[in-house]
């Protein structure tokens, strides 16, 4: 079964995404440092780590990221029910 691996960023609003990502993207923050001090998930604090997962186990839309799109990319705003989130994927098998 094929297994991902991912850190996101989760906050409320599209425009705080989209500001983050420039952060992270064009001014070369630290994806990490920004999860702690920005994302709304308990994952922020291990700087949006959230570990190993298989196909199923994340909301549709975060999955179809994880699962389908670049390894190494910053990815987002993905909407979901829980807010906006950059996710980038770290690994994937």
């Amino acid at each position: 079964m094929a297994k991902a691996r991912a850190r996101h960023i989760l906050v409320a609003t599209e425009e705080v995404c989209q500001a983050l990502k420039k952060k992270i993207t064009e001014e070369g923050g630290d994806f990490a440092e920004i999860a702690r001090n920005y994302s709304q998930c308990p994952s922020g604090r291990r700087g949006g780590d959230l570990g190993t997962f298989g196909p199923g186990q994340m909301v549709p839309e975060f999955d179809h990221v994880c699962f389908n799109e670049a390894v190494g990319v910053v990815h987002g705003p993905v909407k979901t029910q829980f807010g906006y989130h950059l996710v980038e994927v770290t690994e994937r098998s």
